[in-house]
């Protein structure tokens, strides 16, 4: 699977908890899909701390910056969205030729069965677990944080709207910052 079609596998989706969202009347809206109708896209044996550090490499290699979309194969919302990038080669393009893209898993099941929050991971991207799943943390090629974004900003009806994540990745990229 091309850096491409990876990204746009992650974008046009989110797993905040939609529990009071609406729809066009006003109503609330159900989300009629589950993590069963996606392919996962998080390495559950990776170290997310090293994924960070080796796409910050990358993206300094590259003149490029990097997207970590921080969630797991446990969210609904974040595999919609990886399935939704695939499917536009827009955005697809736009995420390639900009950024090195990352799935990061905030945790993992202990083997007590317990979740683990991966914290080194979290530290170095902020702790952007306030704002739901997936959350999308952008860095510069020096692994700064630069902007946190909560997908429920870029969500529309029962997806992503894809003016929205457009204009989200149109609005970090090096050349949009003057880097």
């Amino acid at each position: 699977m091309t850096v491409a079609a990876m990204v746009a596998a992650t974008v046009l989706v989110s797993c905040q908890s939609n529990a009071g969202a609406q729809d066009e009347t006003g109503n609330s809206a159900t989300k009629s899909f589950s993590v069963d109708d996606f392919e996962p896209v998080y390495d559950d044996e990776a170290d997310p701390a090293e994924q960070i550090r080796d796409a910050v490499k990358s993206a300094a290699s590259s003149g490029r910056f990097v997207v970590c979309q921080v969630g797991g194969n446990w969210c609904k919302w974040c595999l919609l969205f990886a399935d939704s990038m695939l499917k536009d080669d827009e955005i697809a393009e736009l995420v390639d030729e900009n950024f090195v893209y990352a799935h990061i898993n905030v945790d993992k099941t202990g083997p007590d069965g317990k979740r683990i929050r991966f914290t080194e991971a979290m530290d170095m991207l902020g702790n952007p677990v306030r704002f739901g799943f997936p959350v999308f943390v952008v860095l510069d090629q020096d692994g700064n944080v630069l902007h946190v974004q909560d997908s429920s900003f870029l969500e529309e009806g029962n997806g992503y709207d894809r003016e929205k994540v457009l204009r989200f990745f149109r609005n970090w990229t090096p050349k949009a910052l003057g880097r």
